[in-house]
């Protein structure tokens, strides 16, 4: 599994974020808001999140990056937190089973 990188390695952002679709007004829906979400208001806002992404022309950088620094949260290259521990685990199994 992939370490972590420093808050320092971050302070570069990478260039393919000037193209993100979520770099307006909408970035509300990519993150929890600091209060009590139910069920159906969180389906809605990734819902909303995962249409932005689906139109995003970077959303394949933007997910690798995510992966990559192994970020904890909101909807990054379509995918939510669960989502991408999960496509993680999943590649780590794949890695792990192919012959050396």
């Amino acid at each position: 599994m992939p370490t972590p990188r420093l808050a320092a390695d971050r302070l570069t952002e990478p260039t393919w974020r000037v193209d993100a679709q979520c770099r307006s007004k909408n970035a509300v829906h990519f993150f929890a808001p600091p209060h009590f979400e139910r069920k159906q208001e969180k389906d809605s806002r990734e819902g909303a999140a995962r249409a932005l992404c689906g139109a995003c022309t970077v959303r394949t950088l933007c997910l690798e990056y995510a992966l990559d620094v192994q970020e904890p949260h909101g909807i990054w290259g379509g995918l939510n937190e669960l989502e991408r521990r999960r496509l993680m685990r999943k590649r780590q199994a794949e890695s792990d089973s192919r012959p050396a």
